[in-house]
């Protein structure tokens, strides 16, 4: 019987820990910011990295439109490769907990789209419906910018 009682506190220890990581996983650094977006709140290094990674996605979308309309298909796909889902691998797990959930999915979905318009280039779609769903893409960076702000962290 104490046996019994003990596996359940532990159990129930188990479940607080892991709700307590999906809250931190899913939540995010975040506070409300004055101009009614959410602040994100990074180091400086994080906070870097996130802005290089979103000038990367910008370098990709001008190459995507430069490469679309020269007809060169090749060019769209290897372009269109460096900001696709590849590159999340050089996220640290520390900046990956600090980002709330739906910025999380903007992320990952703005990834995901470079890489179908890889693949969309690598199969010879026409060039007008690459730069159509590129121009789709950009809808998560215009919901990312219009929710998110990233400030950083106060020196203690």
């Amino acid at each position: 019987m104490k046996k019994i009682k003990i596996s359940w506190i532990i159990i129930v220890i188990l479940i607080i820990i892991i709700a307590i990581f999906v809250y931190k996983f899913t939540a995010g650094s975040v506070t409300p910011s004055d101009d009614g977006r959410q602040a994100v709140i990074l180091t400086k290094d994080e906070r870097n990295m996130i802005l290089l990674e979103m000038r990367t996605w910008l370098q990709s979308t001008q190459g995507v439109l430069k490469a679309a309309i020269n007809n060169d298909l090749e060019e769209v796909a290897t372009v269109a490769r460096v900001s696709g889902m590849a590159a999340e691998a050089l996220t640290p797990g520390s900046l990956f907990r600090k980002i709330p959930l739906p910025m999380k999915k903007l992320g990952f979905g703005t990834r995901s789209k470079f890489d179908e318009i890889a693949v969309m280039a690598e199969n010879k779609v026409d060039n007008k419906k690459i730069i159509k769903f590129l121009s789709d893409t950009m809808t998560n960076c215009i919901a990312c910018h219009a929710s998110y702000r990233l400030v950083e962290e106060k020196s203690k």
